[in-house]
């Protein structure tokens, strides 16, 4: 059968397969069809960009127009990765500079990138479409001037959550007055003021603007102005969503509102003044998404507003929404897919809100759609975790975060193990976990005999001994990132389940128990996998091999070991009795 169709209706029919994990597939039926996959790829996903190298990604798939790739670990978002650790992109670059002229679209997440970086990606590429960079890093106003005044079809420009040096608020003038292409611009990052003319005359001449996100030095008096431009805005992220009252301003931006017939997203809205809320009345029945995480509206004000947005399938919002607005949103949000609440001051001793388990267990309870949680609070029962789960049993995300670490069940000062073991038990489908408060190895036993789809699983200061990582890693059979932090699991059950780590994408730990002896075997038993030792205080050898290291962070990889590695990482080479240092360690940089 492999040879019974022509190479091109191979191709046809392959274009349909969407996802990595089908195209792989198919390429391991026969090397015929190997071949013609491997030429009518794409687009290619990298999931951690030290897992194999610019060289081998281009022989394998020589036509690459697009490219998506994560650098550091998940956990730099909490802080927990050193600055300099690595996650460059710029070697990437320069190797697809030349074997991919054709490129099309680039999308990063957790990357160093450089201003270097992005004018080499604005001269490269001359038919470049689609800059996304989320939680990226190392790059000015500079670099983004460049992709401005280069890329001519630009079509998606997106800076989420990325850390951005303003060195001019002109680069958005750098785009050409003939650029009409821009689809989606996502600028709520940056800082500093930007060129408001520039920006108004890029939105003017841009027909098919689908998203902007604005950042906060962008005035509310002016968004009506933009909103007028571009009244077939799909998703809006207004700036500072303050002004003083003034009738004038509420009926400009009314009437810019109301002219937005297709509105399904909005964002923004730092330093809300309530008086002007009701200036976006008319466009809240067709919102499917509404992210309020910077927004720091207070319950009765939010109350009113979400009960107006009906058709809502993703709510993100603020600790203020307290358990009044979450009971509110139960009864009046039946579509609701997507829940997140985020806290409004974390480090606080005492709650400046009323927020409790049980606006989590309302909404379980009034939305039969709700599938992906992540709720941040300071108390839980076991009971109520029991209670979301029987009612929400398709949910696929579940997080939870209580503020304070080791937090037992408030009611029985329990752990909290029977309430997550209801939900890895009840739902079957469960693809995230992130678990926090009062837990004993009970709870991974339970993860491991009924979690069989977790993908990822995040775990912060829980468990007994080792026994509760055992479970994980000999039971969860689909998992491919687990991260740890605080947590007495060490040397035993991480060399005993060794082999599991090959079948995953990446394994951190941070202030385990793990002995830098332990992490010397791991790399030399398991050649495919690179073991890196992390430790600030200077090189782990230098201390008994007993002795614990700081942070361990294991990835399988098919490029060897990486040559960028700064003076504080060490990698636990297969081949040496004791570890390997990059050239940079080895000229004392």
């Amino acid at each position: 059968m492999a040879y019974s169709f022509p190479e091109e209706v191979l191709e046809h029919v392959f274009s349909f397969l969407k996802t990595d994990k089908d195209r792989n597939a198919v390429s391991l039926v026969c090397r015929s069809w190997y071949e013609i996959e491997r030429w009518c790829r794409r687009r290619v996903f990298i999931g951690n960009c030290y897992s194999v190298s610019p060289e081998i990604v281009i022989r394998r798939f020589p036509e690459v127009r697009a490219l998506e790739m994560k650098g550091k670990p998940h956990f730099a978002d909490f802080n927990l990765v050193p600055e300099g650790w690595g996650g460059y992109v710029y070697p990437w670059i320069v190797a697809m500079s030349v074997a991919y002229p054709f490129l099309e679209e680039i999308k990063l997440k957790r990357m160093v990138v450089t201003d270097d970086t992005l004018e080499l990606i604005s001269k490269s590429f001359k038919n470049f479409k689609v800059l996304v960079l989320s939680s990226c890093e190392g790059f000015t106003t500079d670099g983004l001037a460049s992709i401005a005044a280069n890329c001519r079809n630009l079509r998606d420009l997106d800076l989420r959550e990325s850390e951005v040096e303003d060195l001019s608020g002109h680069w958005l003038s750098h785009f050409p007055d003939n650029c009409t292409s821009l689809v989606s611009l996502n600028m709520s990052c940056l800082g500093s003021e930007v060129s408001f003319s520039a920006l108004e005359r890029l939105v003017a001449r841009s027909p098919n603007l689908q998203t902007l996100r604005l950042n906060r030095a962008v005035p509310l008096e002016k968004l009506s102005n933009l909103l007028l431009r571009a009244p077939q805005l799909v998703e809006l992220g207004t700036g500072a969503y303050s002004a003083e009252v003034r009738s004038d301003t509420f009926s400009n931006l009314t009437e810019a509102f109301s002219a937005c017939k297709h509105l399904k997203g909005l964002s923004g809205f730092w330093d809300v003044v309530p008086a002007y809320l009701p200036a976006m009345s008319s466009v809240c029945s067709g919102l499917t998404w509404l992210n309020l995480s910077y927004a720091t509206i207070q319950s009765s004000d939010l109350i009113k507003l979400v009960t107006q947005c009906r058709n809502l399938q993703r709510l993100w919002v603020l600790d203020y929404i307290e358990d009044s607005g979450l009971e509110a949103v139960a009864v009046s949000c039946k579509d609701l897919q997507e829940l997140r609440v985020f806290p409004s001051d974390p480090f606080g001793a005492e709650p400046n809100v009323s927020l409790t388990e049980q606006g989590l267990v309302s909404v379980s309870e009034g939305c039969p759609k709700l599938h992906s949680v992540l709720y941040f609070c300071r108390q839980m029962s076991n009971a109520a975790l029991v209670t979301i789960a029987r009612n929400r049993p398709k949910m696929i995300r579940f997080r939870l975060c209580i503020i304070e670490p080791r937090v037992p069940d408030y009611l029985t000062l329990e752990p909290l193990d029977t309430g997550f073991g209801a939900i890895v038990e009840n739902c079957k489908e469960l693809r995230r976990l992130s678990m926090s408060g009062l837990l004993t190895d009970r709870v991974f036993e339970y993860i491991g005999t009924h979690a069989k789809k977790l993908e990822m699983l995040s775990i912060a200061f829980a468990g007994d001994s080792d026994l509760g990582l055992h479970h994980v890693l000999s039971g969860c059979e689909s998992l491919r990132k687990l991260e740890i932090r605080d947590c007495p699991f060490g040397d035993k059950a991480l060399l005993a389940n060794a082999a599991k780590l090959e079948t995953m994408r990446s394994l951190w730990m941070s202030s385990c128990s793990v002995s830098f002896g332990a992490c010397k075997l791991l790399g030399q038993k398991m050649p495919r996998l690179n073991v890196e030792v992390i430790d600030e205080r200077g090189p782990p050898n230098t201390r008994p091999e007993s002795c614990p290291v700081e942070r361990l962070y294991v990835y399988r990889t098919v490029g060897g070991r990486r040559d960028d590695m700064p003076g504080f990482v060490w990698n636990m080479d297969q081949d040496s009795s004791t570890f390997r240092v990059s050239p940079e360690q080895e000229n004392g940089n």
